[in-house]
This record gives C-alpha cells, structure tokens and sequence, in this order.
C-alpha cells in the first residue's frame, strides 16, 4: 500500500521543528499530503481536587499559548519546504484519544520521542508508546536530536512475531525506497541463533523488489533493544523497523524490555507496529 496520508503531532517543545521537517519531507519522497495536528488539552484535574478559577484560567492561556506556538512551528517548516498538499488542525480533547482516532485515517502517523529534559507542555511523556496501541496503524517516532530526511539503510528487527511480521508489512513503502535493508534476528544467550533465520523473510521482500539481507546476533550480556540499537549505529542505519511489545507491556513494564529501551535511547526514526 502506497502512503497516500501522513498524520504528523505538533506540540510547541524544542524538537517539534525537526519532527515537522522530516514528515514534510517524507510527504514530499512519497507524494502524500500532510495533515499537522496539535491538540489543545486543558488538561482536567483528578476528581478530588477543585482548581481554582484562577488556576483554570492560566491553564487555558497555557493551552492556547502552546496551540499558537505550535502552528507557527507548522507553518514556518510548511512555507521553507512544503512541496506538496499540508492541512492544519487544532483539535480540543484528551492528546492520545484525540491522535490515535485521527491516526486511524492516515497511512502513517509521525509522533516525537519524549525529551525528558524538555518543557512537557500537554504532551504526555507516553504518547508514543501508548499510539502504538491505539493508532492501529505504524507509527513512526522521531528521535528529539532529530533525522535525516532519505531512508536509505533500514534495519529490520526479527523474531518471527507477529508483531515484528506486522511492522515489515507497514513498512513496505519505505523499503521499496531503501537502498539496504537488513533483516537482523536476534537470538537470546544460549538459544539457538537459527532459531528464528530473516532468509525467509528476505526472500518474500525480495518478491517486492526489495534489497534484503539476513544476518544474525546473539543477545549476550546485553539487552535485545539495545543490541538493536547498537547495530543500527553500526551499520548507519537510517530507520528501525520492529514490532511493539511482543510480551505483554505490564511485563515490559516491570522487566524491561525491546520496546521500552529503544524508545528511550534511539537516535534514529523507528517505525513501530503492534
């Protein structure tokens, strides 16, 4: 499926400029038109705590002061290299549910990576991992130090699932496009690094005329995202393609896992599906 629509998150935090540059100049490789999408969030308060009028006022100037700081951020990027059809929104409502049902329309949603040393603004520090639950589509998320615009080197990472199985398929626009691709499994210490082989896989990429590769490591001493991450900087890799949570996201939660130590230290674009 070609990538007609492109949903990119607007907020008004220091890396918002680079995430709306590379979806504009995303939309421009693959003749889609742009949506920007800011969502003004006042924020409500627990049930248990009664804001003060005056409280309830500087919030909403907050809401709207963001709201107009992240259309200018838009329509700079917009005026200095739109080369195809954009659109503006600014919905009122809650972030995710307001992004995910807009994400259900688009072929691709671009979200940021959450800064931890960066203003919060109403964008919660979740919203990129949570939209791959929610968007039911890929979601592609920016690194805050930014990217580049060409996705030449993909690295695809592999264990058979079908999470992992549903992020190759999302991703098929952008591989079409790749000049390599390489299918990367990863076998835990003291398995079996066959266990789970990418040839297969290269060879149904290969069907679509994609240039794919296998290759595989063992995950020894270190944990399988970062392993992954480790690669992709090895191999200059332009995108990671992986599936989310493959184990439940409570045990990811308490034990750590793929999903979670990617999202936190990637300095590449990762496309996720779930």
């Amino acid at each position: 499926m070609a990538i007609r629509t492109i949903l990119v998150h607007v907020d008004a935090g220091p890396a918002c400029a680079r995430r709306v540059e590379f979806a504009l100049a995303l939309a421009a490789e693959h003749g889609a038109h742009l949506a920007g999408l800011h969502v003004r969030d006042n924020a409500s308060l627990p049930f248990y705590i009664e804001p003060s009028l005056e409280f309830i006022e500087k919030q909403k100037s907050w809401a709207a002061r963001e709201a107009t700081d992240a259309k200018a951020i838009f329509d700079t990027a917009v005026a200095q290299g739109a080369q195809g059809p954009t659109e503006w929104r600014t919905v009122e409502g809650d972030v995710l549910r307001t992004v995910a049902a807009a994400a259900r329309c688009a072929d691709l949603t671009v979200v940021g990576q959450h800064d931890p040393d960066a203003p919060g603004y109403f964008t919660p520090a979740t919203l990129a991992e949570d939209l791959v639950f929610a968007a039911g589509g890929p979601v592609l998320v920016v690194p805050y130090i930014g990217a580049a615009p060409k996705l030449r080197r993909v690295l695809i990472g592999w264990n058979g699932s079908r999470e992992a199985a549903r992020a190759v398929h999302d991703a098929l626009p952008l591989l079409l496009r790749a000049e390599q691709v390489t299918v990367l499994s990863i076998a835990a210490a003291g398995a079996d690094p066959q266990a789970v082989p990418g040839a297969d896989l290269c060879q149904a990429l290969a069907r679509h005329d994609v240039p794919a590769e296998a290759a595989t490591t063992v995950a020894a001493g270190i944990e399988p995202g970062e392993l992954l991450l480790s690669e992709a900087a090895s191999g200059s890799a332009d995108l990671i393609v992986m599936g989310a949570y493959g184990r439940s996201r409570a045990r990811e939660m308490l034990l750590g896992g793929a999903t979670r130590s990617v999202l936190r230290q990637m300095t590449v674009p990762v496309l996720f599906a779930h």
